[in-house]
């Protein structure tokens, strides 16, 4: 149970990412952004790590939760990795966008906007995760607006 326990704070904080002595969630999406930096923005992969880390976020976040013995305790910083992954997906491997995706993630993770700040309420996995992954798809919703409107002033 020990091993299992390990594995799953391993894995929940993200390599113990989660311990930073401030702004945890932060250094989680700066993680993500690495993770998107290693796969060079191919969409494939950046669906495929998103999924892949969510699932995993499911997994353990939970349990970590329980082993922690605190509501979303913000050690728990798999699902900002998640988050910000799924804000990136179809985005274009561009550092000004990934920097926009960055801010808008954070901003968009600490206020909540609806119906994030009320799912985050709800219990173990589920309530640590969702607020993260609408923060995440919310980000990429005005991503892709801002994405279409400069091409579109371009043109």
């Amino acid at each position: 149970m020990r091993i299992l326990n390990s594995i799953v704070i391993t894995l929940g904080t993200f390599f113990y990412i989660g311990y930073m002595p401030f702004a945890p969630g932060t250094f989680g999406s700066l993680a993500g952004l690495f993770i998107f930096w290693l796969i060079k923005g191919d969409a494939f992969f950046c669906i495929l790590a998103a999924a892949v880390l969510t699932i995993i976020g499911f997994l353990v976040s939970g349990r970590a939760e329980k082993i922690i013995n605190r509501k979303d305790p913000s050690v728990i910083v798999i699902d900002e990795v998640s988050g910000i992954l799924i804000s990136l997906i179809f985005i274009p491997y561009d550092l000004k966008l990934v920097v926009l995706a960055f801010l808008l993630f954070r901003i968009l993770d600490t206020l909540k906007p609806y119906p994030a700040g009320k799912l985050q309420n709800l219990k173990g996995s589920l309530g640590i995760m969702i607020d993260d992954i609408i923060a995440g798809i919310y980000t990429n919703i005005i991503l892709q607006l801002v994405i279409r409107l400069a091409s579109f002033k371009t043109s």
